[in-house]
């Protein structure tokens, strides 16, 4: 009798690709809240736009490559592409911008390479590179935060996205920006005379990655991902700008606490270095591939010229993955690792 011979790995549970993909879109839930309430429905229509034209474009790629729709439109990897891209831009994007990073992400890093499983760069953050370095004016002009200005309803992100030219918003720099530009004040002087900083990081800023960071806590609960490569990630940020950090010259990259709560630091360590596809899969690759990205996202951020910095991070860590895998397996079970003599050359 002939028995099937099934070989590792195995899955055991409920979980797929689909309800994985699900937990991750319940998880950015807080974060796109948070934007919602401090920037208005900008990132909203970011979202649900976005989200059509990357099923969309998934579709069309699927039916050119021959596949079956049902099956992969199901699983969900475009809507969560659409979410992550449709967060990491500005809000009141206009729809042509929201389509070339969808565009950007679905069929050039993503279908190009094979589809779902198969890309080396993730989706999303591809799309948002090709975005700001094509339109930089657009990807670097963020509305101004409850607090400074008034903040759009939903009709004006309506217009912002379909009818650019009819409406006319309040933009500002980002804090990251802010503090990057800064070459005279003291960072205490700079806090008390600019309306964008919050109590810890920027204004509005801080509480969406506490809530980011919060959609990330639920993801480790429900073990979507491993603590390694986002708390190597964070650890690393937090030492660099605490080794650098000289008390708030004007010269001064900003403190542990400001980086952490700045930006697109916890949406970053939770939602994108944790990237099943396209980061390092060993134990000890996770927290190599973490702690490269965290030192990666200080070094650009205080002496590149970019003030943010996770996806350029990314995408050279996704570079990196299969060597940093190569040289971090683990030993296999029932063998030693190999012993290298003296006088070997």
């Amino acid at each position: 009798m002939a028995l099937l011979r099934v070989t590792s790995p195995h899955a055991h549970g409920p979980m797929s690709t689909p309800r994985v993909m699900q937990q991750v879109l319940l998880a950015t839930l807080p974060g796109i809240a948070v934007l919602t309430h401090f920037f208005g429905f900008g990132t909203l229509v970011n979202i649900v736009w976005g989200g059509l034209l990357a099923v969309a474009f998934e579709a069309l790629a699927l039916k050119l490559r021959g596949r079956e729709l049902g099956i992969y439109l199901r699983d969900c990897s475009a809507l969560v592409t659409a979410v992550l891209l449709g967060i990491a831009m500005p809000p009141y994007s206009p729809w042509w911008l929201i389509g070339v990073g969808m565009a950007s992400a679905i069929l050039l890093a993503k279908h190009l390479y094979g589809g779902l499983g198969y890309n080396p760069f993730n989706p999303a953050m591809v799309g948002y590179v090709v975005l700001l370095i094509s339109f930089p004016v657009q990807m670097t002009s963020w509305e101004a935060p409850r607090g400074i200005g008034e903040v759009p309803g939903l009709l004006d992100a309506l217009r912002a996205c379909f009818t650019p030219g009819a409406f006319d918003g309040v933009t500002a720099a980002t804090p990251l920006d802010v503090l990057k530009q800064n070459n005279s004040l003291l960072v205490d002087n700079l806090w008390a005379s600019q309306p964008v900083f919050g109590r810890w990081g920027g204004l509005g800023w801080e509480w969406a990655n506490i809530a980011f960071l919060a959609g990330g806590a639920w993801l480790l609960y429900r073990r979507i991902f491993t603590w390694h490569a986002p708390l190597a990630f964070l650890a690393v940020l937090a030492l660099m700008a605490a080794l650098f950090y000289d008390g708030g010259s004007s010269a001064s990259g900003g403190s542990p606490l400001f980086h952490l709560l700045s930006g697109a630091t916890m949406f970053g360590a939770f939602f994108i270095v944790t990237d099943p596809v396209t980061s390092a899969v060993s134990v000890r690759g996770r927290l190599v591939y973490g702690a490269l990205a965290g030192l990666l996202v200080y070094l650009i951020r205080v002496w590149g010229n970019y003030p943010d910095a996770v996806a350029f991070a990314v995408l050279i860590m996704n570079f990196a993955a299969p060597f940093i895998d190569h040289y971090t397996q683990p030993r296999t079970y029932g063998h030693r690792k190999p012993q290298r003599s003296g006088g070997d050359e």
